[in-house]
């Protein structure tokens, strides 16, 4: 029987160790102004909460899921990083301070609009999360089953980690010396991110 605190270390490592790219993606998400904070933290829970509940119920049924379909996910991050790139080519960032006041004003008096896209959003940000987790899964599934006995200290420890995950994302962001470069070219670098990202892991499924 482990020691809580070894349980806790362990769960610590396997979070981090592969969730790193994950700090990338939601700095990316952070400095999307059209995103809602609201509905990316939200997109990032459903997003892990998938993964671990996927990997808990395997792990207790011993089964496994061909990587050919979790390579498949990509096609997720793919669509929606084309999407962006429609939008940024519809509506071209202008890049005067004038027109910049002007872009953040017309936000602010679209927050309305914006609180109704909440669900898509978040949903948008947690097919992301799923997709560049899904080769997770040939990582919890097997330590969950190894150490079944720990189940609720790694949901504890990766509930706890993605509000940090969230937090540290969002401190990148609005970090005056960062922050400033990354929410002026942010937004356009998030469509290729994501393209990349999603022709990562289909590859995966060849």
């Amino acid at each position: 029987m482990e020691s809580l605190f070894a349980q806790i270390g362990l769960a610590l490592v396997v979070f981090a160790s592969t969730n790193i790219d994950d700090i990338l993606l939601l700095t990316a998400f952070f400095s999307d102004p059209k995103l809602r904070a609201r509905a990316i933290v939200t997109g990032q829970y459903l997003g892990i909460g998938t993964l671990v509940v996927v990997s808990v119920i395997t792990a207790v049924l011993a089964l496994s899921i061909p990587p050919a379909w979790l390579a498949l996910l990509g096609i997720l991050p793919i669509g929606l990083g084309c999407y962006k790139l429609y939008e940024l080519y519809k509506n071209k960032q202008v890049e005067s301070e004038e027109d910049e006041n002007k872009l953040e004003a017309d936000i602010n008096a679209s927050e309305h609009q914006a609180a109704k896209n909440f669900g898509s959003q978040a949903l948008g940000v947690a097919s992301v999360t799923l997709a560049n987790g899904g080769d997770n899964l040939g990582i919890y599934i097997p330590i969950f089953a190894a150490h079944s006995e720990a189940l609720l200290v790694f949901v504890i420890v990766f509930a706890v980690m993605t509000a940090v995950w969230c937090v540290l994302g969002y401190i990148i962001v609005n970090n005056r010396v960062l922050g400033t470069t990354i929410r002026k070219y942010g937004h356009k670098i998030l469509p290729f991110v994501l393209i990349l990202l999603g022709l990562d892991i289909l590859l995966d499924a060849f």
